[in-house]
C-alpha cells in the first residue's frame, strides 16, 4: 500500500483517535488516508501549537496519546510551542510535520529549516519517516513517547513519499511500553528507617503520581499515620480538599499558609514529584528528602539534607511504607483543619463584590462534580489551584510545567471531543483568549459544547503585579486602549457572546450557556485589583 495509507493505518492500530493541525499540500495524501479508516480523525486547527495542546488534553483525558501535525518552517515553528509544553508536562504524543526531500534537505529554498534540530530538545526522540519503515519507525514513537518519563516524539514526513509504495504487515506487533520494575532492596531499606524514624513526615505529590494509579495507596498511608500532604498544582485532584490531611497546593495564591505546614516538617516523602513544575529548594524545610519517583531527585544537595532516591514503581514503594510498623507520627491535623479553614475563608468571595473569587465559585457551583474545566495561565490560574474543589486529576486540565498562555481553549474542545458525555468549561484571562480565539471556529464546526469563561480585567495581570511587588510602575500590561468604552461582542466565529458584570448577571449569563446547544462565551467583567493580596506571597 501507499506510504500514507501505512502511516493511517498503524496510528489507528497504536489506539489513536485524532491528528489535529493545519494541512499542507504534502498532507492531501495523508488526510485522503485517514479519510478511508474508520475511528481515525484529522481535525482542522486554527493554529498550529493548538493541535499539540489538543493532544495533550486528549492523553490527560483518555491516557493514550494523540498525534498533531505542521508542515514546513513557520508551521512547524507554531506546533513546537505546544509540543515544547507537551514535553515539561510530561504528555506524550506523535507530532508530524512536512520535511524536504533527501535531495532539497541541505538546500536553501522557501519555508526550509532543519526541523530535526528545531525538535530535538523539546521531544523525546525525532527521526525521519522512510517507507520501508512505517510501521516500525512508529511503534518505536509510540513506545518512546508512552514510556517513563512519558513526552512526544517528532517523525518527520520527507516531501513525496505520502504515495510511494510501502510494505504492511496486518499482523505486525506494535509492542507496548515495558513494565516500571520495583525499587532496589537497598533504597526500600533505607526509606523505611528515615520513615520510621521521622515524627512529622509529610508527603508531597506531583505529575507522575497522577499517572501511576497510587492515589489509593496514598490516602490510605495518610490515614494510617495521620500525617499531612500537599500537592503541586498538576497533582490537583489527589487528595480531596475536605480530607483531614489536606494541606493545599505548592506555589498559589496563599501559598505562605501551606507553606506553614510543610516547613513543620522533618522530613519530606515526595511521591512522584517532578521538579518541572516547582524545585525542591523553592519551598523545603532543610530536612531529608526521600524521592519516590521513576527517575532520580533533581535537587542541589549543597543546600538540602540526605537524599533518599527510591526509584522506581511507585506502588512498590507506597506499599512498603503502608505495611510497616511505624507508629502514629506527632503532626496536630486539628491544627492543620484550622489552617485550611483560614484559607478557604481568605479565598472565599464577598457576598456584594463580583470579582474573580466570585466567578469561580459560582462556576464551581454550576459544572457537575465530574465535569472538566480546563484553565489558562495568569493570575487566575492562581486561584484554581488553591481553590477549585477537584474530585480527581482529570477534572482540572493546566499547564505547569510548560505554563504556556493559549492552553485552555484548544484543551477544553479536545476535552470535550475525548468525553462527549462530560460538561466542560474553559477559564481564560483576556491575554490568553486573544491569542487563540480563533479556535472558537474549531468549536463550532466540531459542535463542542463547551462554556468558555472569559475573565475579562484588560490586563495581564500576573505581570502587572510582579512590577508591582518590584515597585515597578504598572507598564506595558493593559490590553485595551480605553476600558471604559470596551463592550462585548455579540458572537465572535459564531459563538454567542453574553457578557456579565455583575452577580446577577454572571449567573444568568452561567445558566443560559449551559443550557446551550453549542459553544457559548461568557465574558465576565472583574476588577484586576482583586488578585492583588492573593498570589504570589512566597512558599515559605
Amino acid at each position: 500500500m501507499q506510504t500514507a495509507e501505512a502511516l493511517a493505518k498503524t496510528l489507528k492500530k497504536l489506539g489513536i483517535r485524532y491528528i489535529f493541525g493545519v494541512p499542507s499540500g504534502n498532507w492531501v495524501d495523508y488526510m485522503a488516508a485517514i479519510g478511508a479508516v474508520d475511528g481515525l480523525d484529522f481535525v482542522l486547527v486554527s493554529n498550529e501549537a493548538s493541535g499539540a495542546f489538543m493532544a495533550d488534553a486528549c492523553w490527560r483525558i483518555t491516557g493514550t496519546p494523540a498525534a498533531c501535525f505542521a508542515t514546513f518552517g513557520p508551521g512547524a515553528c507554531n506546533l513546537s510551542t505546544g509540543v515544547c509544553c507537551g514535553f515539561l508536562d510530561r504528555s506524550p504524543m506523535i507530532a508530524l510535520t512536512d520535511e524536504m526531500s533527501a535531495s532539497m534537505l541541505n538546500r536553501t529554498s522557501q519555508m526550509n529549516i532543519d526541523h530535526q534540530t528545531l525538535f530535538r530538545p523539546i521531544t523525546k526522540w525525532t527521526t525521519r519517516l522512510s517507507p520501508n519503515n512505517v510501521q516500525e519507525t512508529l511503534a518505536t514513537a509510540f513506545r518512546i513517547a508512552t514510556s517513563e518519563v512519558p513526552g512526544p516524539v517528532h517523525i518527520g514526513l520527507p516531501a513525496g513519499i505520502g504515495t510511494t509504495e510501502a510494505p504492511y504487515e496486518e499482523a505486525y506487533h506494535t509492542g507496548s511500553p515495558g513494565k516500571i520494575p520495583s525499587p532496589d532492596t537497598e533504597s526500600l531499606r533505607k526509606m523505611e528507617g528515615l520513615f520510621k524514624e521521622s515524627r512529622k513526615p509529610l508527603v508531597a505529590l506531583g505529575i507522575t503520581a497522577t499517572r501511576s494509579s497510587v492515589r489509593n495507596i496514598t490516602m490510605a498511608i495518610l490515614e494510617k499515620y495521620k500525617i499531612p500532604a500537599i500537592e503541586t498544582p498538576m497533582a490537583k485532584g489527589m487528595i480531596p480538599e475536605d480530607h483531614p490531611s489536606y494541606a493545599g497546593v505548592l506555589a498559589h495564591a496563599f501559598s505562605d499558609l501551606v507553606g506553614e505546614t510543610h516547613q513543620q516538617a522533618d522530613l519530606i516523602v515526595a511521591v512522584g514529584y517532578d521538579p518541572v513544575e516547582l524545585n525542591y529548594e523553592e519551598w523545603m524545610p532543610d530536612v531529608p528528602l526521600v524521592h519516590i519517583d521513576t527517575v532520580t531527585a533533581d535537587i542541589d544537595t549543597t543546600c538540602h539534607g540526605p537524599v533518599c532516591d527510591v526509584v522506581g514503581n511507585l506502588r512498590s514503594s507506597l506499599e512498603r511504607i503502608f505495611n510497616s510498623d511505624c507508629g502514629e507520627k506527632d503532626w496536630d491535623l486539628d491544627e492543620l483543619a484550622k489552617r485550611r479553614h483560614r484559607m478557604r475563608e481568605r479565598l472565599s468571595p464577598s457576598k456584594d463584590h463580583f470579582g474573580p473569587q466570585m466567578a469561580l465559585d459560582l462556576l464551581r457551583e454550576m459544572l457537575p462534580s465530574d465535569g472538566i474545566m480546563t484553565c489558562d495561565v495568569g493570575a487566575h490560574l492562581h486561584l484554581i489551584g488553591q481553590h477549585w474543589r477537584t474530585p480527581s486529576p482529570d477534572c482540572q486540565l493546566m499547564t505547569n510545567g510548560g505554563s504556556s498562555m493559549g492552553y485552555a481553549i484548544p484543551a477544553a474542545i479536545a476535552a470535550k471531543l475525548s468525553c462527549p458525555e462530560r460538561q466542560v468549561c474553559c477559564v481564560v484571562g483576556d491575554g490568553g483568549f486573544m491569542m487563540m480565539a480563533g479556535e472558537l471556529a474549531t468549536a463550532v464546526r466540531l459542535g463542542a459544547k463547551v462554556v468558555f469563561v472569559l475573565l475579562s480585567d484588560g490586563n495581564l495581570s500576573l505581570i502587572r503585579i510582579k512590577q508591582q511587588k518590584k515597585g515597578y510602575a504598572r507598564y506595558g500590561t493593559a490590553l485595551h486602549r480605553d476600558r471604559v468604552d470596551y463592550k462585548s461582542g455579540d458572537s465572535f466565529f459564531g459563538v454567542p457572546i453574553i457578557g456579565a458584570r455583575n452577580t446577577e448577571e454572571y449567573k444568568g449569563a452561567l445558566t443560559e450557556a449551559f443550557e446551550a446547544e453549542g459553544p457559548v462565551v461568557v465574558e465576565a467583567f472583574v476588577d484586576t485589583g482583586d488578585y492583588d493580596d492573593l498570589i504570589l506571597r512566597g512558599n515559605r
